[in-house]
């Protein structure tokens, strides 16, 4: 009998660099090449899986930004589908509990290129977003354990890189894979192609970029909803700049946090620099975790927000290279 949960626990991270990965990934989970492909091709199909491939580590091989706009809710899904039709948006989702209620992810080669994205959006919607670039991180982890939250691994695997320079090369291949790895049995036999990249350096770059931590994961990416992950919110607070970091450290480390950074703040309109993402499996796990940084983290004390997700209007990797160099 297919075992979900060891299937997809076993394949959402460390993927393995090599000319098969199906089949290398199928052997450690009692599975032929075939047989993995099916599953993964028929989970693609459902929605159930977004891609195979990299999360890069944020600010590292380009810049990203979280940004949120205030929007009157008949004008949500227009708004929302406007902000979508930029390249450089990945995440898109409602939220409610704050007047800032329609939140993205946006991404590009450089600050400028960034920069340039916001001013679009903000002149087709006829106000600026608030743009929160990230300034420090104290644990990101968007692999979504089978068992539940609880079994997220706490705190950062490793520091977080230092900025990397790219050439043609590695935009090219970075391109390549923000689609995701091709379901057939060579995978990276076809970034190769696409990319115009050697295989050689194509395995190599790959498995450095894992090694450094210039890609933070790879492996399935997951649509969490679909896998029972419904209840969640980002919840923010204003912490004292002395303060923040030993309080974030430490808040990385409650399940069910997913996401712990700091952001800048956006004063007067937006004084808060602590997020924490919560993705839960049920409503009395989110508040279970809401009432454990109240009474246990000591975040009760301190101004702060509750922003529940909504609708998802988009979600897929952060995009870096939509103006990448063609080969």
């Amino acid at each position: 009998m297919f075992d979900e949960q060891r299937f997809y626990d076993g394949i959402q991270r460390d993927f393995p660099i090599v000319p098969r990965p199906y089949q290398h990934a199928g052997a450690a989970l009692d599975m032929n090449e075939h047989a993995v492909l099916t599953r993964l091709a028929r989970d693609v199909g459902a929605g159930r899986v977004s891609r195979v491939g990299a999360v890069f580590a944020p600010n590292v091989i380009g810049a990203s930004t979280l940004a949120a706009l205030s929007v009157p809710l008949d004008a949500l899904a227009d708004a929302a589908a406007r902000v979508n039709a930029h390249a450089a948006v990945s995440h898109n989702y409602a939220r409610t509990g704050h007047p800032y209620n329609l939140w993205f992810v946006a991404g590009a080669r450089d600050r400028a290129a960034l920069d340039a994205v916001l001013a679009g959006i903000g002149e087709d919607l006829g106000q600026a977003p608030l743009d929160l670039p990230m300034e420090r991180e104290y644990h990101i982890d968007l692999g979504f354990p089978m068992a539940g939250p609880c079994a997220t691994p706490r705190g950062r695997r490793q520091p977080a890189p230092a900025p990397v320079a790219l050439d043609d090369d590695d935009w090219r291949l970075v391109a390549a894979l923000e689609g995701g790895l091709p379901l057939t049995p060579q995978p990276f036999h076809a970034l190769a192609r696409h990319s115009g990249v050697p295989l050689h350096r194509v395995l190599a770059r790959i498995a450095q970029w894992q090694a450094s931590g210039v890609i933070r994961r790879f492996g399935v990416i997951l649509h969490h909803r679909r896998f029972g992950y419904r209840h969640n919110a980002m919840c923010v607070w204003d912490v004292p700049d002395n303060r923040v970091d030993a309080i974030g450290t430490r808040l990385a480390r409650v399940a069910p946090v997913s996401l712990c950074y700091r952001r800048a703040r956006r004063l007067p309109a937006w004084p808060y620099n602590l997020f924490a993402m919560v993705h839960a499996r049920s409503e009395a796990e989110l508040h279970a975790a809401l009432d454990h940084f109240a009474r246990r983290a000591g975040m009760a004390e301190l101004p702060g927000r509750v922003l529940r997700s909504g609708t998802c209007f988009k979600q897929c990797g952060t995009r870096y290279s939509w103006e990448a160099p063609q080969p």
